[in-house]
């Protein structure tokens, strides 16, 4: 199959039904969200990325035919199939033009549930223009392959990521513990013209460095004690797609010219063998390191940075893009409602505040796991009790506490400038300098 088998959104308001539909497609090795309303299935939507919606037509409040419409209107390349205990071909005709592709009468078997969902998907990707299917699109510009923000720095990082997307070159992810580097790279391969190729992920800080070469090679049998078969490495399992090596810079120097190698002849060896096997393989490398420092140092060779550094991706931490904290918060929530069966719930904005006031060392990663927490003690509301202590004493950054003379010097100018009815000419006279340097200190 060229869809990638993982989010399928359930849409329903009998909770039995919801259930054996979700039982049914982890069978098929599918991962669900289920919602039992319109509204539930708007935020499954919103801060998720959905790759099938099947929905019930009959529910109260707002309809499945609604959701539809939403759903065309919004995630048009997303395939989307009805289930109906009320079948009538009005109701099919209806569904069909709101975008559904498939339409399956209740009660069905597994098999026939199977069939309907791959029906809609070769569908999908047979009414495709662009190439392979490449997933929902959201409108929503806060929203991009399960990247959320709407920071100034979080619009660029889109931009690059749409800009190499769709080719095999290096890319190199640097930035803090915990901004997403891993959620970055997923985005540049699934988003683009090899989504439907392997994506392998390593973490090369988590493998000994005396099996490091093995791990990403592969060997050959009796390479050495233990190596009871030839084995691919990762390399090769990823071959036409995308490997992400996580934490390169932990890599020794003897993997990082094994490395090089393969970047300059694209070609890998196995341990124990002579014959070099031809690659062809996306690299997209991510450090919480210096990596150009490191090779002033010595510690990470000059050759191999620039070879993995073709398009250069920086990660700004959370606490430069305080503007995203609450949009983040907020996909958090609906992702762990859904998983923990609560319902809607809602947070408080003096928790918005202490959020806002803290300044993430975790960066994304310390907010999600706050958040679940949160979550799991809260029924309703997310009031200021469900707050860990440590955020709620947290005392602001330095630079929310202490200025610069140049911004105290600003702060002081702009005063004058409104008391005086914004005449830069008395302004420039009252703080006894001439205009020109009072227009240049206030840009």
């Amino acid at each position: 199959m060229s869809l990638r088998k993982e989010n399928i959104l359930i849409v329903d308001d009998n909770y039995d039904m919801l259930d054996v539909l979700q039982r049914n497609l982890k069978t098929f090795n599918y991962r669900t969200y289920k919602a039992s309303s319109v509204a539930e299935a708007l935020d499954v939507l919103k801060y998720n990325t959905i790759d099938l919606l099947i929905t019930d037509l009959n529910m109260p409040e707002i309809n499945g035919i609604e959701l539809l419409k939403y759903a065309e209107e919004h995630f048009p390349t997303m395939p989307k199939l009805v289930i109906t205990g009320l079948p009538s071909i009005n109701n099919a005709i209806t569904a069909i033009k709101s975008g559904a592709l498939d339409y399956l009468p209740k009660p069905f078997t597994s098999e026939e549930l199977y069939n309907a969902i791959e029906n809609s998907i070769i569908k999908t990707i047979n009414n495709a223009k662009k190439g392979p299917y490449e997933g929902s699109t959201l409108s929503d510009k806060s929203f991009y392959a399960g990247i959320v923000g709407h920071s100034n720095q979080f619009k660029d990082l889109i931009e690059v990521i749409k800009r190499v997307q769709n080719n095999k070159v290096n890319v190199l992810i640097e930035g803090e513990s915990g901004t997403g580097k891993e959620l970055i790279a997923k985005a540049i391969h699934y988003e683009g013209a090899l989504a439907n190729m392997p994506f392998v992920s390593m973490n090369c800080g988590a493998i000994p460095e005396s099996l490091m070469e093995s791990e990403l090679f592969g060997y050959t049998k009796g390479a050495f004690t233990g190596a009871s078969e030839s084995r691919i490495g990762l390399f090769q399992a990823a071959s036409g797609g995308t490997i992400f090596l996580d934490e390169i810079g932990t890599a020794s120097m003897a993997v990082q010219t094994r490395l090089l190698r393969v970047l300059q002849e694209k070609e890998i060896t196995k341990v124990g063998s002579r014959n070099p096997e031809k690659l062809n393989v996306r690299i997209i490398s991510a450090t919480n390191n210096d990596l150009y420092k490191m090779v002033q140092e010595g510690t990470f060779r000059e050759d191999l940075y620039y070879r993995i550094n073709v398009v250069n991706i920086k990660t700004t931490p959370l606490r430069e893009r305080k503007e995203d904290i609450i949009p983040l918060a907020n996909s958090f929530i609906s992702k762990y409602a859904i998983e923990y069966n609560k319902p809607a719930i809602l947070m408080n904005e003096k928790v918005n505040e202490i959020l806002l006031r803290y300044s993430w060392p975790g960066n994304i990663r310390e907010l999600e796991n706050i958040i679940q927490r949160m979550i799991i003690m809260s029924d309703e509301v997310i009031d200021i009790q469900q707050v860990p202590e440590h955020l709620k004493y947290a005392i602001p950054e330095k630079s929310v506490l202490f200025k610069s003379l140049k911004e105290y010097e600003k702060e002081q100018i702009l005063k004058v400038l409104m008391a005086v009815g914004n005449n830069k000419t008395k302004a420039a006279n009252i703080l006894k300098i001439d205009r020109k340097t009072l227009s240049q200190k206030i840009t």
